[in-house]
């Protein structure tokens, strides 16, 4: 549900899996509505037109699981996931926010994880960010380690290799004063990164009380070609946004994000201040689209296995 360009990537991860079926397409536009499938993704796809309703696209197959991916922010998409869970569907979705709602909406939550206990299915939000590298893959890590008593988190994105849409939900190509402006406004920035740090907490075992974001602009220090749109000196090329959690005051997690074109050395670091002490790189990093593409078609089979309710992505088996 969903087809934008991630929606997109998730329908041909499904098609390449083998223990998935790829049963139908779902997504409202007008300009997609009844289309064939193959058509849009430019691959064969059988039969399968794009429907503009879940229950035309799914009948009355069971075990089915929903792969959602229409929207960061949960209000806009709960009414989708609570339609989806009344016909008796599991959900993996892409929602930033639904990776661990009890944060900014624990209202949003409780129905949700109330609905999916009445259809006896699972719901989780899932991704690559939140859900993998500045989370998941953090717990992951600090499982061969003692007690932690700080986590630092680094992501770096050249956003040229990105979308366009990425590049300019960054801000790149803005002056200073726009780029606020629209921070003010909510529309810039990276969904999710407050949720991660929840997460990361969680699955370290660190026990946080108070949370702070922070998001300011990179600048370009020269002029920036190679993206969808060139960047002049002194514009702003990207982004730098951190999350930190904090324990009676003392900061335990932090996670720092930068987006921007022409950003150096792109890649993921974890350090683990432990026993004993772990530092992961990741050189170039976690290509962003195709790993929540396949993050969200990896988790598929294994929810109709999960208990029933609101899941994190921490529920989740470590292997296929």
């Amino acid at each position: 549900m969903g087809l934008g360009v991630i929606g997109q990537e998730i329908a041909k991860a499904a098609l390449a899996h083998d223990e998935v079926e790829l049963i139908g397409a779902v997504d409202t536009s007008p300009q997609l509505t009844g289309r064939a499938l193959s058509d849009v993704l430019g691959q064969p796809v059988g039969q399968l037109k794009i429907q503009s309703s879940l229950s035309a696209a799914v009948a009355r197959r069971k075990g089915v699981v929903l792969l959602h991916a229409t929207g960061s922010r949960l209000p806009q998409v709960k009414d989708q996931l609570l339609e989806a869970m009344s016909h008796g569907l599991h959900i993996v979705s892409t929602c930033e926010e639904l990776a661990f709602p009890w944060f900014h909406h624990p209202e949003i939550a409780e129905k949700l994880d109330a609905a999916a206990q009445r259809a006896g299915v699972s719901i989780v939000g899932n991704g690559v960010n939140p859900g993998f590298v500045l989370d998941r893959l953090v717990a992951t890590v600090g499982q061969v380690c003692g007690a932690v008593h700080h986590a630092k988190v680094s992501r770096t994105v050249d956003a040229r290799t990105r979308r366009e849409a990425l590049q300019r939900k960054v801000g790149a190509g803005l002056s200073e004063d726009e780029f606020f402006k629209l921070v003010d406004q909510g529309r810039i920035g990276h969904v999710g990164l407050v949720e991660s740090a929840a997460l990361c907490a969680l699955g370290l075992g660190l026990d946080c009380d108070d949370y702070e974001e922070e998001l300011t602009p990179v600048f370009a220090e020269e002029e920036i070609t190679g993206g969808a749109f060139t960047v002049k000196k002194g514009q702003v090329a990207g982004m730098h946004q951190v999350a930190v959690a904090l324990d009676d005051g003392q900061e335990r997690v932090r996670l720092e994000l930068t987006i921007a074109l022409g950003a150096d050395e792109p890649g993921d670091v974890i350090e683990l201040d432990a026993d004993p002490k772990i530092k992961v790189v990741i050189p170039g990093g976690i290509p962003g689209d195709r790993a929540t593409a396949h993050l969200v078609v990896n988790a598929a089979p294994r929810m109709t296995a999960s208990e029933p309710g609101l899941l994190t992505v921490l529920e989740l088996p470590a292997g296929r």
